[in-house]
């Protein structure tokens, strides 16, 4: 009962304040912008394929559908968080006259325009030998959260085994060119050459992790196994079972693997291993960064049902 008397006023609070800011938020009452906003929320489906749950609000908002709110459509959500495929009804309060035709209509279209993702990236790093570009994929709740990270900092700045390697120390690395479906974002830019580029083309600059060694910084990031990996998933289905766990065991042993509670709380927290502001960003963003609500959602609620705040 406390927790949904706080998420509750969690809800008011983040829906009072954006309207000092933006009338567009009247619509997302039932606060599903709270998670589908962050761009690069990916979950992945099979392994050719993903699902991506970004909406760009203000596209969102502007769009033939920007003032129905978003169960009108979405019939099916109830609780949060959700998981699996929802159904979707457009027929409830709209298109009842030509509900034969909407209900052949490919749906999955509707929001393609609103939706950004990373398609492709320029990683030389070994985990992208084997890995997507969106990996996580087995856990059913917070997977895309996970997958969001990708366009921001490498895998090694989670899944690093800091048991091992002492001096650890965290910094932008050199810049990659990537490819977008939807608007780019993250942070990119290409500050090591003022060469023109093509219009399309977006360099996007990651946090990795280093370790000191005489005082200079020694990159973690892994592209010495990248051969290795190639050869390796060349012939893996040829191998021995013993053979391919003692491959695998060799290309991991300087990862660990982590619940999410402990993966979030490692960043998102008062004692965050990142130094935000060294890193760059401002004091806002640093306290949005630290204090972020997503943390709660993932780690602290297995289910909860949002309050209808308003009634038509």
């Amino acid at each position: 009962m406390i927790r949904q008397i706080l998420f509750l006023s969690l809800i008011l609070a983040v829906y009072f304040l954006s309207l000092g800011t933006s009338n567009s938020f009247g619509l997302d009452e039932d606060g599903c912008l709270t998670c589908h906003q962050y761009p690069g929320l990916v979950r992945l489906e099979k392994a050719d394929g993903v699902k991506v749950l970004h909406i760009a609000e203000k596209k969102y908002f502007n769009s033939p559908h920007g003032k129905i709110r978003c169960k009108e459509c979405h019939t099916a959500i109830a609780k949060v968080p959700h998981t699996g495929e929802t159904s979707t009804d457009c027929t409830t309060s709209c298109h009842q006259e030509d509900a034969a035709k909407i209900r052949n209509y490919p749906l999955k279209t509707l929001h393609k325009n609103e939706q950004s993702y990373l398609i492709s990236l320029k990683d030389r790093s070994s985990c992208r030998t084997c890995h997507p570009i969106y990996p996580h994929s087995e856990n059913q709740l917070v997977r895309a959260f996970l997958n969001m990270h990708t366009g921001f900092m490498f895998c090694e700045v989670c899944h690093i085994n800091r048991g091992k390697i002492d001096h650890l120390v965290y910094d932008w690395e050199d810049t990659e060119n990537a490819d977008f479906s939807g608007e780019p974002f993250g942070t990119y830019f290409n500050p090591r050459t003022n060469k023109a580029h093509r219009a399309d083309e977006h360099f996007i600059s990651r946090i990795a992790v280093f370790s000191m060694d005489g005082g200079k910084k020694k990159g973690l990031v892994n592209v010495e196994d990248t051969g290795a990996a190639k050869e390796f998933m060349v012939a893996q289905k040829k191998l021995q079972p013993e053979v391919e766990k003692e491959r695998l065991t060799f290309f991991h042993r300087d990862i660990q693997r982590k619940e999410i509670s402990v993966a979030c709380n490692e960043c998102h927290s008062t004692d965050s291993i990142l130094d935000f502001e060294r890193l760059g960003f401002d004091q806002k963003k640093t306290k949005h960064l630290i204090y972020i609500n997503i943390k709660g959602l993932v780690t602290k609620y297995k289910v909860f049902y949002f309050p209808k705040l308003f009634e038509k």
